[in-house]
């Protein structure tokens, strides 16, 4: 009919993984299938391989996901999230990602966030005698320029960094109480610990920023054993968000069920699309657990508009990450989505409400 639709299946550093596996193993079984039949084709595509599961075959499984919903909108003259059970809400609270070498530097990127209209912020932040500490963006990037988007430098091979905990668990009490003192009390603040911490040391963190009163810590350990959450949730309040890396609900099964963490954290893109992760929140919802969905710039507009739809419908919506694409980006990928006063709207074009200028 001359409808087309368009998926993301973005997976930073492993992309021609994927697109092989699209192009080679997935794309040949869609040929004569009936696009509208969304739930059927997710589950042929999910079972008909003998391997299972994964970042790359759940991100292909996503591109092609997030597409058909595209197409099943626009043949309905819907925004997507029509189909999804219509809004829940007016707008969609996004946070932005605020860093600092030092706290005047810090200070002004959050004020910067805060004249572009964020009303939460992420804070991270250089700790004394560590040269470089990942999402920190003033620090120079190999060719010395400031990089303003995650997850990955460019760089030939994956960057190594110095670390050292204890210095961080010094450092970062001080920098959130310096950050209250400047900002005030009602100020929304997240944290990324990026996995780094072992299970104690995150419930020795979680402990010590509770009198700042974070909205979330997010990723204060490898949450592949979902059982050390036992530990960091038994010494601490502080709200945890967790599950960028994963893939599945089955990464969630016991952090869900033992209410374990309070913000579900996956990317549309990375864990199966739109049909996957409207079923991972509404199993989190019965824990009064909410979404965070993944939203850096390695994830496309289509991705992030994909979140946008999904957040706007669903009723466990927690807030949304939101990293600004720059104008290169904006040129090839035009958008209906907007940001105002902090809110995020998929808008009212029928489908995704993104199409691809190539």
């Amino acid at each position: 009919e001359g409808i087309t639709g368009l998926g993301d299946g973005t997976l930073n550093g492993r992309e021609l993984a994927v697109a092989s596996y699209l192009r080679d193993h997935v794309a040949p079984l869609l040929i004569g299938r009936d696009p509208h039949r969304i739930e059927d084709t997710w589950q042929f595509l999910y079972r008909s391989a003998y391997w299972r599961r994964g970042p790359v075959t759940m991100a292909a499984i996503a591109a092609v996901d997030i597409a058909l919903w595209d197409i099943k909108a626009k043949a309905a003259g819907m925004p997507l999230y029509q189909l999804l059970g219509g809004a829940s809400r007016t707008g969609v609270m996004a946070y932005g990602h605020a860093s600092g070498r030092d706290l005047p530097e810090l200070f002004d990127s959050i004020r910067e966030h805060l004249e572009l209209g964020y009303r939460s912020i992420r804070v991270q932040t250089s700790v004394p005698g560590i040269n470089a500490v990942y999402g920190v963006a003033a620090q120079p990037s190999p060719d010395g320029t400031r990089y303003d988007y995650e997850p990955a430098q460019r760089t030939p091979l994956p960057a190594e960094e110095d670390w050292d905990t204890r210095a961080y668990l010094r450092h970062l009490p001080a920098v959130f109480e310096a950050v209250r003192n400047e900002f005030g009390p009602e100020l929304p603040l997240l944290h990324d610990g990026h996995h780094r911490m072992t299970p104690i040391q995150a419930a020795r963190l979680g402990k010590a920023l509770e009198p700042y009163d974070l909205f979330w810590l997010e990723d204060c350990t490898p949450a592949e054993n979902q059982e050390a959450l036992r530990l960091v949730r038994q010494h601490t309040t502080t709200p945890l968000a967790i599950g960028e890396v994963f893939n599945t609900v089955w990464d969630y099964q016991t952090l869900i069920h033992e209410q374990l963490i309070d913000y579900v954290r996956s990317a549309v893109t990375h864990t199966g699309g739109i049909t996957a992760l409207r079923k991972l929140l509404d199993y989190a919802a019965q824990y009064q657990i909410k979404s965070g969905i993944h939203g850096p710039t390695d994830i496309s507009p289509v991705g992030m508009a994909a979140a946008l739809h999904l957040d706007l419908a669903i009723h466990n919506f927690g807030i949304q990450e939101y990293m600004r694409h720059g104008a290169l980006t904006n040129e090839v990928f035009r958008q209906s989505f907007t940001f105002t006063d902090g809110y995020l709207h998929p808008g009212d074009q029928p489908g995704l409400g993104v199409e691809l200028d190539e």
